[in-house]
């Protein structure tokens, strides 16, 4: 159970991203992944000031890169761009990018 410090699970900041990008996940094979998404929790924000980016982390942030374990997955949405870093099969970190509707959100929930 969830403590009133947790960050916010994704299913309730952007509960149509969450269905988005387990749909996507399935359709690239990676049902693995696709059964993370409900679990994931929001840490935080890429903080590079780009209007465009809406990118959140769901593991803590590497200092430096994420190392020879890391993969990306790039899906297909219909709008904008989605691409996951994997690190050692779990999903770090969700890039995404030209969808200002998660950008607002994310920001919303992340000082």
């Amino acid at each position: 159970m969830p403590s009133p410090g947790d960050p916010p699970l994704l299913t309730q900041v952007l509960p149509a991203l969450v269905q988005e990008l387990e749909e996507l996940l399935l359709k690239e094979g990676e049902p693995e992944l696709a059964a993370q998404v409900p679990a994931l929790r929001i840490l935080d924000r890429c903080r590079c000031g780009d209007d465009f980016c809406g990118t959140f982390y769901v593991r803590p942030e590497p200092k430096g890169s994420y190392g020879p374990n890391h993969r990306n997955v790039s899906l297909s949405p219909k709008e904008g761009m989605l691409i996951l870093d994997i690190v050692d099969g779990r999903i770090a970190c969700v890039e995404a990018l030209y969808r200002d509707e998660i950008r607002k959100a994310i920001q919303a929930v992340t000082s």
